[in-house]
């Protein structure tokens, strides 16, 4: 399992050694090989920029890295076919099948590198390589990240040229996690110029989508000439420095390998496996081997350590548990006061059963005597080689054994075993050496066989010598008795390996959940926690006497054991990680209590992370600080399923000033077994005043809702003052695709319950609310769901649960926070459930259902997603895509005869206190389908409206006045023509108080009157929003409105701050309007940028099917007052007006606002005299010159294009149609032919 990726900064920022810093002028020339070598050279770092990551003057220790946001890096594409790399942002290409969001950012503004998909049937491989790299120091590792969550890419590999051998870092033919995925591979030592390739392969059935963001070279620099070294360091030959500890070990810490050829590496034993297995004569189960021409076993080490080659060898095991593997040294003389040590090199991968143990078999002449344990290293480590060292005393003559075995999928390795020159072996008779050949063959001992048990200490800590300990007892998974392997036997019981650890107890002695993450670390079984390091640091168990920390291992307690960091031999820049066994299922209440201390100022970290399968979840993190005194606290975990890992990681400079250091005691899982209930759990309703009641947080990503209180801009319903449910997309930092609230499984008592709430969507892109109802055995049923900005206030929201109470079974409600958009707040309230059927809702979209609506068996709920539908429109209104769905009937002379009647009947609606207006949007075809005919439906059903003659290709908005004392109904009557191929869509129904106001007129008080600010996705899916003054909001706005000149006054508006550099604009857009020779529009609008700051800019389109016009625009010189904008237009086809809210430049915070506007249809403008007033002079463009103007730009391109006009997609769209369709007007997205975007809009960022 890599190291965590989703930390926060202070968890990447690394301890590595310092790549070296000299002050040179700007004017630096290094030579070419001191380019692109890790190392800053030059003042700025301007030696390493374009090398595949930026060089920046960062801190030392800080990984090089490049996260695209800016350029590529030097990275290039050397594909040979279209099937190629480029930068891209997720923004750019709307549903495309890369990732919607970047790794860096977490947003649709941020870049990536990606190749998208390729339709050809060949196989193709895209290639991008890096700039040429000079001199990798051997603890390098490059990290990136990669995200091919489709599955639909057939391989993916990293290689590494150097000379004339490409060698494989890493490869993968899936399965792909979702999202972002981490991958972290070392390079080991390269001499010389390199390369780095990153290749992706597609065939015929995988087009080959994949996506990399932030990649990183992080402690490959070499150390740089220094004059002086620290004391007890060693000087190399070039000036270097390196510690003592790496010398003759095996790897060329210096760069130029005079740490490997000093006189006291002359008498040292190493063994490469290169050509035999030297003084290691004996071995069971290991084979040298090599890379090259490796079995067919993913797991298998694609290079070796001492050349770092694919051609060089080492040896390897697959041996299971039951008969491990064993290699055996020569037998040693009694070392007496001085150390035998012994360095090595290790590799477990491929499975969490891997296990490799080092014992000392001690020679006595009385006894023979038990092997004891020194080293045991367990799980799955990487594709890496790791370093290790030994220091043995030992009064007796002794044998290192070395002991190997794996699960399924796994491969131990060793290479590399240096012994230093106090490991002498056992002189003759004739006090010679004995030769290895004349050894007595080793009797393999009993213990072995059995399953990699624990150690009894951690004896791997550098600056201390460890004392043998006695072997351990047999562990407990041996097989005993009847049981199979990996059972355990207790009380006449087998319990399965899948029941350990499971949170419930099968032992009667709890033999089962004894070694499962609890701990107070004073036994060496320590809770079954495993140290996984493979760096400079480790976790091991320590006593607080021995310990320079805090003197007590918890507040007021007696000094005991706990678990700290400490030095390890590790040569791998990572953070120590120690795991506990596969844990779970647990339940919604699980939870982890700990005592825990760090003090490391200011770089270091400690957190806790939870592993389930390809998804590292961070879920806690002590908060950064100087003190490094003890605390508690508590974690909650929830529910999870089986299995997941938790994981300690932490991060400490052991070598800086004071007493550094970290260490965690007394963990503790409570409540975690999933059959844990509370009266709480039956608790649907919730105001989340005291708690979250019945509900709880899902952790299938890293993204969560919060209960939070009223603070700033952030309010509850209930009273303004108190606790609601929030989900920020980038507060973590997330990067999952989305957020779960949900219950506990209810038991129904009623066939029919009404559940409310009350929801807030507000920002300029923010995502999608989503109910629904889980059912075991059945597919998710969606109750609701909403999209985009509701505008800066609570609405209420109700959905029907149908139940089957005959039946027993259990349901779920389920609260989806999906992470489409990125800037804005969702929030929850109020939740409440009683018997018996909702209302209607005021509001119906037929995303999710019918809303309840009586169909007959004519009207249908559809979408064209296949592009196989009969009859309707290509795409409905709401997403203005083919995926969305709406209501239609057929209304062919088969289907429905002339004269005959097709009625679509709502559930009743609550009674209304005022006077209210009721809309929606309805597609009829092009050949006349008949009438449309609304009724309202109180006392007796009375007709309100009624819509007929030919339809187009356009959505259109209907509406009609509602006063109604009673429950009432709406019916909408499609009274058929008899004409083939004709149909009636409806779609969007919305009902507000207030009567309905004049088409594209509006004063904001009770909505958008219409207006549409779907979020484009051609646009970057930004959207005008919904506000006033005196509500709290995290964007700027103005204090009063226009109409009443107060803070309780309502306003469109938009933040542009928002856009970024990668953003494009936001639309406002009309209803459709009829043709007119001369009509005004007069309109209201805010700017509050400062003027020395300007960077906004709103403008008025006009778009029809010929294209789009701008008429109007306005700067930000006029600021921070309501100023009127007048517009003059004529247009001989059907149209709409659109506002364009945009950039001029650079992102600045800054609101545009509109209110009041006033569409005056057949009426001109009547210019004003020019005054010196506040009044804004208003721009207005004759009707003459705008038609011609239009009609100059559409014979122009008609003859440079053929019939086509350029077109770009998004935004108020009109129908691509030919000549011979009836004009009309078209807001459907994807099919926009004849579309002219401006150029604010076209142009790219």
């Amino acid at each position: 399992m890599p190291p965590p990726g989703h930390l926060l900064p202070a968890l990447v920022l690394l301890l590595a050694g310092s790549p070296g810093w000299a002050w040179v002028p700007n004017h630096c020339r290094p030579p070419s090989e001191a380019m692109c070598n890790f190392v800053c050279d030059c003042s700025g770092c301007s030696d390493e920029a374009q090398c595949g990551y930026q060089g920046t003057s960062s801190p030392p220790g800080t990984p090089f890295t490049c996260d695209f946001e800016q350029d590529s890096c030097g990275w290039q594409d050397i594909s040979t076919s279209g099937y190629r790399w480029l930068r891209d942002r997720a923004g750019a290409v709307p549903q495309g099948p890369g990732p919607h969001s970047d790794h860096t950012l977490g947003t649709d503004l941020g870049w990536y590198t990606a190749v998208g998909t390729h339709r050809g049937k060949e196989a193709s491989t895209a290639a991008l390589r890096s700039p040429v790299l000079h001199e990798a120091g051997p603890p390098c590792e490059l990290r990136l990240w990669y995200h091919a969550a489709s599955g639909d890419v057939a391989e993916l590999r990293v290689e590494l040229t150097h000379d004339t051998e490409t060698l494989t870092l890493w490869q993968s033919s899936g399965p792909w996690g979702p999202g972002w995925q981490e991958l972290v591979v070392a390079t080991g030592r390269v001499r010389g110029a390199f390369r780095v390739t990153f290749s992706a392969t597609r065939n015929a059935t995988h087009r080959g989508a994949v996506a990399l963001d932030d990649v990183a070279f992080r402690g490959c620099g070499l150390p740089t000439p220094q004059a002086r070294c620290p004391l007890g360091h060693h000087h190399c030959r070039n000036m270097a420095c390196v510690e003592p500890h790496q010398l003759c070990d095996g790897e060329d810490n210096c760069g130029d390998g005079s740490d490997e050829d000093t006189p006291t590496c002359s008498h040292h034993t190493s063994t490469d496996f290169e050509t035999a297995l030297g003084p290691w004569t004996h071995s069971e189960g290991w084979t040298r081997n090599r890379s090259a021409g490796r079995p067919e076993r993913s797991s298998w080490p694609l290079r070796d350590h001492s050349q770092n080659s694919a051609q060089g060898y080492f040896l390897a095991s697959v041996a299971e548990p039951s008969a491990p593997a064993v290699l055996y040294s020569p037998e040693f003389q009694a070392s007496g006061p001085h150390n035998c040590s012994l360095v090595f090199y290790h590799y477990l991968h491929g499975s969490q059963a891997s296990c490799l143990q080092l014992f000392l078999q001690t020679q006595s002449p009385s006894a023979p005597q038990a092997p004891v344990l020194l080293r045991r290293r367990h799980g799955d480590l990487g594709a890496a080689w790791v370093r290790d060292r030994v220091d043995i005393q030992s009064e007796e003559p002794f044998q290192i054994l070395l002991a190997g075995q794996t699960g399924p999928g796994g491969v131990v390795g060793l290479d590399d075993l240096i012994l230093s020159d106090s490991c002498k072996p056992v002189l003759s008779e004739s006090s010679e050496p004995r030769p290895p050949g004349q050894h007595t063959p080793p009797t393999r001992p009993a213990h072995l066989t059995a399953v990699c048990p624990a150690p009894t200490e951690t004896p791997r800590s550098p600056p201390q010598l460890w004392a043998p300990q006695p072997w351990p007892p047999p562990c407990s998974l041996q097989p005993q008795g009847l049981c199979e392997p990996g059972h355990l036997s207790c009380g006449g019981l087998c319990v399965p390996p899948e029941q350990l650890c499971d949170f419930q107890q099968q032992c009667e002695g709890g033999e089962d959940e004894q070694e499962c993450g609890t701990t107070d670390f004073e036994t060496p079984v320590s809770g079954g926690w495993e140290d996984a390091s493979v760096g400079r640091l480790q976790w091991g168990r320590l006593a607080a006497q021995e310990s320079e920390d805090p003197g007590m291992d918890t507040p007021g307690a007696a000094a005991g054991h706990f678990l700290s960091l400490q030095r390890a031999w590790g040569q791998l820049p990572a953070e120590a990680r120690v795991l506990t066994p596969p844990l779970g299922p647990s339940g919604p209440h699980c939870e982890l209590h700990m005592a825990y201390y760090v003090q490391s100022h200011p770089r270091g970290f400690l957190a806790l992370v939870v592993v389930e399968g390809h998804t590292r979840e961070l879920v806690w993190q002590a908060p950064s600080g100087r003190s490094g005194g003890w605390k508690v606290d508590t974690v909650l975990l929830g529910a999870r399923r089986r299995p997941f890992w938790l994981e300690f990681v932490g991060l400490v400079d052991l070598e800086g000033p004071g007493q550094q250091g970290a260490g965690v005691d007394h963990v503790t899982m409570k409540s975690c077994s999933p059959t844990v209930a509370t009266r709480r759990d039956t608790e649907v309703s919730c105001n989340f005043e005291r708690d979250t009641c019945g509900w709880h947080t899902g952790h299938l990503t890293d993204a969560h809702w919060r209960r939070v209180g009223s603070r700033g801009p952030g309010y509850d319903h209930t009273t303004g003052r108190g606790y609601f449910m929030l989900l920020d997309p980038t507060d973590p930092p997330s990067r999952g695709p989305g957020a779960h609230l949900l219950t506990q499984p209810q038991t129904p008592t009623f066939s029919q319950e009404c559940l409310s709430f009350w929801f807030l969507l507000h920002g300029p892109q923010i995502g999608t609310l989503r109910l629904v109802m889980r059912q075991d055995g059945k597919a998710d049923t969606h109750l609701w769901a909403r999209s985009g900005t509701h505008g800066n206030r609570w609405h209420e929201a109700w959905a029907t649960l149908h139940h089957r109470t005959d039946s027993g079974a259990q349901y779920q409600l389920l609260f989806q926070g999906l992470r489409d958009g990125y800037h804005g707040t969702m929030a929850l309230d109020d939740v409440a459930v009683r018997p018996g059927p909702c209302w209607a809702p005021r509001r119906c979209s037929f995303e999710d259902s019918a809303c309840g609506f009586s169909t007959g068996d004519l009207w249908t709920r559809q979408t064209n997603a296949t592009g196989l539908a009969t009859w309707g429109p290509s795409a409905d209104h709401t997403t203005e895509t083919a995926q969305g769905h709406y209501m239609v009937v057929d209304m062919s002379p088969q289907a429905l005869p002339r004269g005959r009647v097709a009625s679509l009947i709502s559930e009743e609606y609550r009674p209304l206190a005022q006077p209210a207006c009721l809309t929606f949007w309805y597609h009829l075809s092009l050949r006349n389908p008949g009438a449309l005919q609304v009724h309202v439906e109180e006392a007796k059903r009375r007709q309100v409206l009624s819509i007929s003659g030919h339809g187009g290709l356009a959505w259109r908005l209907g509406s009609v006045d509602v006063q109604a004392q009673r429950a009432w109904r709406v019916v909408f009557e499609a009274v058929a023509a008899g004409v083939e191929h004709s149909y009636l869509a409806l779609d969007d129904l919305l009902l507000q108080d207030g009567p309905c106001p004049r088409p594209a007129s509006c004063d904001f008080e009770t909505g958008l009157c219409g207006w549409s600010q779907l979020s484009w996705p051609g646009l970057g899916r930004y959207s005008w929003d919904w506000s006033s003054g005196a509500t709290p909001s995290r964007y700027s706005q103005p204090p009063v409105d226009h109409t009443l000149g107060t803070d309780a006054g309502h306003f469109a508006l938009f933040e542009t701050g928002v856009l970024g550099p990668g953003g494009r604009a936001a639309w406002l857009c009309s209803e459709p309007l009829r043709a007119t020779e001369a009509s005004c529009l007069r309109f209201w609008y805010h700017m509050g940028f400062p003027e020395q700051f300007y960077k906004g800019e709103l403008r008025v389109l006009l778009s029809s099917a010929r294209g789009q016009l701008a008429v109007w625009g306005a700067d930000g010189r006029r600021l921070h007052q309501w100023l009127e904008g007048k517009v003059e237009v004529t247009s001989t086809e059907e149209f709409q007006i659109v506002f364009e809210a945009t950039l001029g430049g650079q992102p600045a915070l800054g609101p545009i606002a509109l209110d009041d506007i006033e569409y005056l249809a057949g009426q001109p403008c009547q210019t004003p005299a020019p005054s010196q007033g506040d009044t804004a002079a208003a721009t207005s463009v004759p009707a003459t010159v705008s038609g011609a103007l239009l009609f100059l730009v559409f014979l122009l391109l008609l003859g440079l294009l053929g019939r086509h006009w350029l077109q770009k997609k998004g935004g108020c769209p009109f129908w691509g149609g030919t000549a011979a369709a009836a004009p009309g007007f078209d807001n459907i997205l994807f099919n926009a032919d004849r579309v002219t975007l401006p150029a604010s809009v076209t142009n790219d960022p």
